[in-house]
């Protein structure tokens, strides 16, 4: 009996110091405050989900989509089989594609009292029809749906539901000031299954590259559970303000392996300000190639930090080349702010209005200099774009048709089309033609005239790239290899 009270008492410390770590952890927990600019109070993380979830549930929406897509004719291959011939009662002649409907999920979210709802571009883009479910059940289609506009660059839409009533909306936050390892809340309709919650972290910021290399792309990755039928819905802080729109998963099995991507808040409501201003993306343009550091160029620079963006060239008569700036620059500031890569300049300058006096400031031979860029519109990079092609290259591009789109088995919004190639050029020589198709210049996928004219600007002279091409007249498609100019 001694022994075992002798055990009891060399165990009660541990007992009891367990239990007040216990305590206080609980304690801790269900009073944890979590100090964020321009919020007051303190959050109970107990009900700080359940809160964050009853506030905006109900501005949350089920989207389903239609879309006519040309597909293969899966009867192709047995068309010279009579057993299958008899059998399916195929025609003597079957047509090689047909259309077909196809239904897509997603989710979306209202931004505003007037209806608009802010959802992923490769949701809706293309759909033939669009049916929105609310939280309370109400469904709206044809005339009550319409679609406002679109932005494949960034992956987002915004759409207009026609309604009488109040509606509710949701709140956005400063996607800048998230931080790895702050807790975030998914609602969406994953698989259909309507106004599900998930909870998980910031997992990391600024990814890019996932979806589109050459796309506006400054992902916020988090481990929250998002599924296909997620696509469009929000990503909120435990304040329940929108910090992210969900957009894509990385995952072999097509569901969640905690990895989910959503599109920062800032950027989506610049974006869909945007779109319901214009119906479009209006992006500003400064005129330089660039591109990151690599260790070679910090060792030929004698620079000790990867920050920063070199300077590979400068358009003539673009705002760059008409403020100073040249090719060899190192960009390491723009409006104040220090910038550490190519896409975070890139992303910055697309956002600034048109005519915006912006500072930017490099180092150039080792030394600080400061210039002030008048940011341009789209349609001055373009002229000055389609210049240089035919200047340098020799060569002049256009978006392709939708005959073309369509007799190819194009993406809307992938590859250009040659209409000039000058016969002594270096892309004649190698053997493409007036009506060829360009998709992809190395490992860049080429969306439009102006990607691939600021894609090969900045390459060096005598560099062998790798094009994928389309043959207009076989149809074929193969990689050629030219040498630039």
């Amino acid at each position: 009996m001694k022994k075992c009270v002798s055990h009891l008492l060399y165990l009660a410390p541990l007992f009891i110091g367990n239990f007040l770590a216990a305590t206080a952890l609980l304690i801790l927990y269900a009073t944890f405050s979590q100090a964020a600019e321009g919020h007051g109070g303190r959050l109970n993380l107990v009900t700080a989900i359940e809160q964050v979830a009853k506030q905006n549930i109900p501005a949350v929406v089920h989207i389903e989509v239609t879309e006519r897509k040309e597909v293969d004719n899966p009867f192709l291959p047995f068309e010279k089989d009579p057993f299958f011939r008899r059998y399916f009662n195929l025609p003597k002649k079957m047509p090689k594609k047909f259309k077909q409907e196809i239904v897509g999920l997603g989710s979306g979210v209202i931004i505003d009292a007037k209806g608009h709802i802010l959802t992923n571009n490769h949701l809706v883009a293309g759909a033939s029809k669009i049916q929105v479910v609310m939280a309370n059940g109400q469904s709206l289609s044809g005339n009550s749906v319409m679609l406002v506009g679109t932005d494949a660059k960034t992956d987002l839409a915004v759409i207009q539901i026609a309604v009488t009533d109040s509606l509710s909306h949701v709140t956005f936050g400063d996607s800048d000031k998230m931080e790895v390892g702050q807790w975030v809340v998914a609602i969406g309709h994953p698989r259909g299954l309507d106004q599900t919650v998930t909870h998980g972290i910031i997992s990391a910021k600024h990814r890019r590259g996932i979806t589109d290399p050459s796309g506006y792309q400054d992902f916020l990755q988090t481990d929250a559970a998002i599924n296909p039928g997620n696509s469009g819905g929000p990503l909120l802080n435990l304040y329940g303000e929108v910090i992210g729109i969900n957009t894509a998963i990385a995952s072999e099995s097509g569901g969640s392996e905690g990895l989910g991507f959503a599109i920062p808040s800032n950027m989506a409501v610049h974006i869909s300000k945007e779109l319901i201003a214009r119906g479009k993306v209006e992006r500003g343009w400064v005129g330089v190639s660039i591109q990151d550091l690599t260790p070679e160029m910090m060792q030929k620079l004698g620079l000790i930090s990867s920050k920063g963006v070199y300077i590979a060239g400068v358009f003539q008569d673009s705002p760059a080349d008409r403020a100073g700036l040249k090719k060899g620059d190192l960009i390491i500031a723009y409006q104040g702010k220090d910038i550490p890569d190519a896409a975070t300049f890139r992303n910055d300058v697309a956002i600034a209005l048109i005519g915006q006096e912006v500072k930017i400031i490099v180092l150039r031979e080792g030394r600080r200099q400061d210039f002030l860029v008048q940011v341009g519109s789209q349609e001055e990079q373009k002229r000055i774009l389609s210049a240089s092609l035919k200047e340098r290259f020799g060569i002049a591009v256009r978006t392709p048709t939708a005959k073309e789109i369509e007799k190819y088995g194009l993406e809307s919004d992938r590859g250009v089309a040659l209409v000039e190639v000058a016969p002594k050029g270096p892309f004649a020589k190698v053997g493409f033609r007036v009506g060829d198709l360009i998709l992809q210049v190395d490992d860049d996928w080429i969306d439009d005239p102006e990607e691939l004219a600021a894609v090969l600007a900045s390459l060096p002279s005598r560099q062998k790239v790798s094009l994928l091409a389309i043959d207009h007249k076989s149809g074929k498609s193969g990689y050629l290899t030219v040498t630039l100019p």
